[in-house]
């Protein structure tokens, strides 16, 4: 693996925000401009200043705003999608996952254990399928090059072995289980803030809280929503990469939201989890929830696949259909089930899916679940390049597509796309990893950096205590996402840089002591 790039020149913060949007609004032509920093325009950033372009990124809000933080982290191999024939969705997930695992962020996406137990409610011909489901997604591994040891093979499990992966588990009439594997990311936004970051040490401007207002094919008006002053950057060519909310700025984007939804619960609510579980949905063939361990003394369980209608919300909610519906398929596998006053935190994500499909004699499109995730990018009659659909695993092959037809379409002077080989701040190989003198929880969000987070609390040995008595999250983590991760205020620290805020009580527990770190390290600047 090469080299990353140098954290000085990845370091994203309030002062360099400041300076470059200066240089940027009313300043010379860039080569590209992107709208949207989610992992698919931070993704376009790189590819485009990995291959010599000038760049400009910009997003209304922060980093990872909005779907690429609700996502359920995982970086899935595309098994969902041979069961509906879209075979090169399915081959290009199990590349792109590789490339993840293996090249670009060994350290942000490690192997992740499923078990999918074998309760009565699982047929042994549904048993027989899901078994010939994991071997086919072995096989794309394989198609895909990445070596068994980043994935183990699938296995079949006696009941005791099931019994000790998942002790939550009902015993009564289980028949053992199904063992798979598949990528599982360390934190979905600091995968975008990684990108980010790669990006920025490449040359583009990663410019957050400024709102693209209209979109040409030569540029956009944009607002500073920190100050309210307008102006315009004017750009050879421009990638709309807003996500849901890429039909607001281009005409002829039709976008058919769809809802997953999560819970938040408390890891001592189902005890010990070595593995993840796969969770049949009853009356689906090839639709499961996930109960997701995270390490950090919480266990997600999702997701939901719900069309959404009316205006996309900047931050959307989980409604109580979601968190029922899910609550039920978790309690029918459980011997102790979960309770609604035990779920201390709920999020919901929308999928931006181009919506291609015909209704049909009710009126009605098929189900969101059933909407193809191939990602499409269009050219308008402007000339704005829009990348929609997709998967947060395919960020990168969506973001290359992007800037291939940019380079196309404004004939810009550039190569192919390096982004494949390219490793993100902080990343090395599994070897190089173990020998970063650093605890392991901060190697798996941080990398290489790990020992200069951790030096942070040198300067002040409080940095050194945790926010939050019963969270990992660290006073040193918060100092380095202001000086080195573009954090601006509270909301970025608490509910991207960290995922404090997905519980309400732990967010309004740490919220004034995150308030006065950020006032602190703002201090020696006004």
């Amino acid at each position: 693996m090469s080299t990353a790039p140098s954290p000085a020149g990845a370091s994203l913060s309030a002062e360099r925000r400041a300076r470059e949007l200066t240089g940027t609004v009313g300043g010379p032509e860039v080569d590209v401009l992107v709208v949207g920093l989610g992992a698919t325009g931070a993704g376009a950033a790189l590819d485009a200043a990995a291959r010599g372009l000038s760049v400009v990124a910009v997003d209304a809000h922060d980093l990872a705003f909005g779907t690429s933080r609700w996502s359920s982290k995982l970086v899935h191999g595309g098994l969902r999608y041979l069961a509906s024939a879209q075979l090169d969705v399915a081959h290009e997930s199990a590349v792109e996952r590789g490339v993840l695992m293996e090249r670009t962020a060994p350290h942000l996406v490690s192997a992740q254990p499923f078990v999918l137990p074998l309760t009565p409610l699982v047929s042994r011909s549904q048993a027989a399928l899901a078994w010939a489901g994991f071997r086919a997604g072995d096989a794309l591994r394989l198609a895909a090059r990445t070596s068994r040891a980043t994935l183990p093979a699938p296995r079949r499990l006696s009941t005791v072995e099931t019994r000790h992966l998942a002790p939550a588990l009902r015993s009564e009439r289980l028949r053992g289980g199904l063992l798979s594997w598949d990528g599982r990311l360390t934190d979905d936004a600091r995968l975008v803030t990684a990108v980010a970051r790669t990006a920025a040490a490449r040359g583009a401007r990663i410019l957050t809280r400024v709102r693209a207002l209209e979109l040409t094919a030569s540029g956009a008006r944009v607002r500073d929503e920190t100050t309210g002053e307008e102006g315009v950057i004017r750009a050879r060519a421009v990638v709309n990469a807003s996500g849901v909310w890429a039909g607001d700025l281009v005409d002829g984007i039709r976008i058919r939201p769809s809802r997953g939804t999560h819970l938040v619960l408390r890891s001592e609510d189902l005890g010990p989890l070595p593995a993840g579980l796969h969770v049949p949905i009853p009356g689906e063939t090839n639709r499961f929830v996930l109960v997701l361990p995270q390490g950090d003394g919480r266990v997600y369980v999702g997701l939901t696949d719900e069309p959404v209608e009316g205006e996309v919300p900047d931050v959307p909610r989980a409604p109580e259909t979601d968190i029922g519906f899910l609550l039920d398929v978790l309690g029918s596998v459980l011997d102790v089930p979960v309770r609604r006053e035990d779920v201390v935190g709920a999020f919901a994500g929308l999928r931006p899916l181009l919506d291609t499909a015909s209704p049909d004699r009710t009126g009605a499109g098929p189900r969101t679940a059933d909407v193809s995730r191939r990602h499409a990018v269009l050219t308008s009659s402007e000339g704005v390049i829009t990348v929609v659909g997709g998967k947060l695993t395919t960020y990168r092959r969506m973001a290359q597509d992007a800037v291939d037809a940019a380079v196309a379409a404004r004939r810009l002077s550039a190569g192919p796309s390096p982004t494949a080989a390219l490793p993100l701040v902080g990343a090395a190989a599994p070897a190089a990893l173990a020998r970063v003198r650093a605890p392991g929880r901060l190697v798996r969000r941080y990398g290489t950096e790990a020992p200069e987070v951790r030096a942070l609390a040198a300067e002040n040995p409080r940095l050194a205590e945790r926010v939050l008595p019963d969270h990992p999250v660290t006073g040193a983590e918060l100092l380095w996402a202001l000086r080195h991760e573009g954090a601006l205020d509270a909301s970025d620290l608490l509910d991207r840089r960290t995922r404090i805020g997905l519980v309400p009580e732990d967010r309004a527990a740490a919220v004034e002591a995150v308030r006065d770190l950020v006032g602190e390290a703002a201090a020696p600047l006004s």
